[in-house]
């Protein structure tokens, strides 16, 4: 676990230096921050709806269609995000592989950094972060991963993401999620 932390913070102070400098790079006075017709906003706030997948450490380990068939979990989720500025913000989600033994199997929250191209919709990003396990063993975990955003208008876009799990007790698995983003 202290390995993965240390992994998923250098990740996020490269990604911070990238992003702020780019950031910089592309501020244009003609277009103000707060354009409601720009597609990534300062001060945005989303709420966010998806399915998920996941997948232990020794199946993506040895990664074959029979693995992921018999021992890949999927499930349903959603969060919301606030982003501080255009390319800075903070995520909390909740998700559930298995309503009948916890509505809730468990909650994170993120530090992500995202990176618009252009104004054409897409935006990568990077996130890591944390949270509680509360099914099939109460754990906390920490998690690190990325993803590409598509938004079709300031209000509406799609998103996907990967990410790798390191837990205190129970093993490291990766998840995947997509979903619809709606943004306010």
């Amino acid at each position: 676990m202290k390995k993965g932390t240390i992994i998923a913070g250098t990740i996020l102070m490269l990604g911070v230096g990238t992003i702020l400098k780019a950031q910089d790079a592309n501020t244009d006075t003609a277009v103000h921050h707060d354009d409601p017709l720009r597609l990534y906003r300062d001060q945005e706030f989303t709420v966010d709806f998806f399915g998920g997948g996941t997948l232990g450490q020794h199946d993506l380990n040895h990664l074959n269609g029979g693995r992921i068939h018999e021992d890949g979990r999927l499930g349903l989720g959603g969060g919301g995000s606030f982003f501080f500025v255009r390319n800075v913000g903070i995520e909390g989600e909740v998700y559930t592989e298995n309503p009948d033994a916890h509505f809730i199997d468990e909650t994170s929250g993120s530090l992500v950094l995202r990176l618009p191209l252009g104004e054409g919709g897409l935006a990568p990003y990077i996130f890591g972060g944390g949270g509680h396990l509360f099914d099939p063993v109460a754990s906390n975990f920490g998690h690190a991963g990325a993803g590409l955003e598509y938004r079709f208008s300031p209000n509406v876009g799609i998103f996907v993401d990967g990410r790798w799990v390191f837990t205190e007790n129970i093993g490291n698995y990766g998840m995947g999620r997509a979903g619809l983003r709606i943004a306010f």
